[in-house]
């Protein structure tokens, strides 16, 4: 990784933090596959310059470890959302931060043009709770948020999440470490589509581990015990249309968890809320702007 150190030859090193902050860039573009300029500023190196972020970016795009493409204007101003080269997430595969998580990097400028609305409003979700962990001296950095999280939920099918979230909530007595399924709604699909997605995670809830060499499960428990100690939160973040149209697309999902056998099962016995993003921007994610979709007033995700 001899290049990649010389990019990051001048920089000093991220806040509390032995990585220079060229190889934490490479890292954090394995670890969400694209991202703008400012989110990686935001993410990396929340009180730094966004000249010196652009320096790095600029000196491992000469080296060939990165690309970019440049977003639809709004403005006069050209933003750029990076990615890793096959040099760069070959690079990336022994850097230990990310040891053992599977890589899924986006490598060519078409899988960019593709990928990038979802995948940069899912970042965006990502900071919200970063940033919001930051001010309340919470845990959640960003190895704490794993995108495109998959596991089966019987008959070949899988369940997908947007990202699986780590987050450490730190008192002053005592710390709590949760968990959460965080799906990020851009109002492109059906509200009922939407809403389905519940059924999915329910079934994940009540699916099986298979015994090896059994064709049937006998008393194996939830498959779900494998990896979580507890089921994890289960988090809609909703943007991309009126706050009306947001508003019916919640209470879909709460006529879901009301009325589907096995959604219901599952409300009653993991946490379930929806949030609009801008929100969770405006307010702070860790703020009473979650709605239970098992009903009551909004709250913080964390009393859910």
């Amino acid at each position: 990784m001899s290049s990649a150190a010389r990019s990051a030859s001048s920089t000093q090193l991220a806040p509390g933090s032995p990585e220079p902050l060229a190889h934490q860039v490479l890292a954090g573009l394995a670890q969400h596959r694209i991202a703008t300029t400012s989110q990686l500023r935001q993410m990396l190196r929340p009180d730094g310059t966004r000249q010196l972020m652009s320096r790095v970016l600029n000196r491992l795009r000469s080296d060939g470890f990165v690309d970019c493409t440049v977003l639809p204007a709004t403005n006069r101003t050209r933003t750029h959302a990076w990615y890793l080269t096959p040099e760069g997430a070959r690079l990336t595969r022994d850097l230990p931060v990310l040891r053992g998580r599977p890589p899924y990097p986006i490598t060519s400028t078409t899988a960019a043009s593709l990928k990038t609305p979802h995948t940069l409003t899912v970042v965006r979700a990502h900071l919200a709770f970063a940033e919001d962990a930051r001010r309340l001296g919470h845990e959640h950095g960003p190895w704490d948020w794993t995108p495109e999280v998959s596991h089966s939920i019987g008959e070949g099918e899988r369940v997908v999440a947007d990202a699986l979230m780590y987050y450490t909530v730190v008192g002053s007595e005592y710390s709590r470490k949760l968990r959460a399924f965080v799906e990020v709604d851009r109002s492109t699909m059906s509200s009922e589509r939407l809403a389905a997605k519940l059924i999915e995670y329910a079934r994940f809830f009540q699916h099986e581990a298979q015994p090896i060499g059994r064709r049937k499960p006998h008393g194996g428990g939830p498959a779900w015990l494998r990896w979580y100690p507890a089921f994890p939160r289960i988090l809609f973040v909703l943007t991309g249309a009126s706050r009306t149209r947001l508003a019916n697309r919640t209470a879909d999902l709460q006529a879901m968890a009301a009325h589907h056998p096995l959604v219901a099962a599952l409300a009653r016995e993991v946490r379930l809320g929806a949030a609009v993003l801008e929100d969770l921007e405006q307010h702070g994610a860790c703020q009473a702007v979650w709605v239970p979709l098992g009903g009551g007033e909004p709250r913080p995700w964390t009393d859910l």
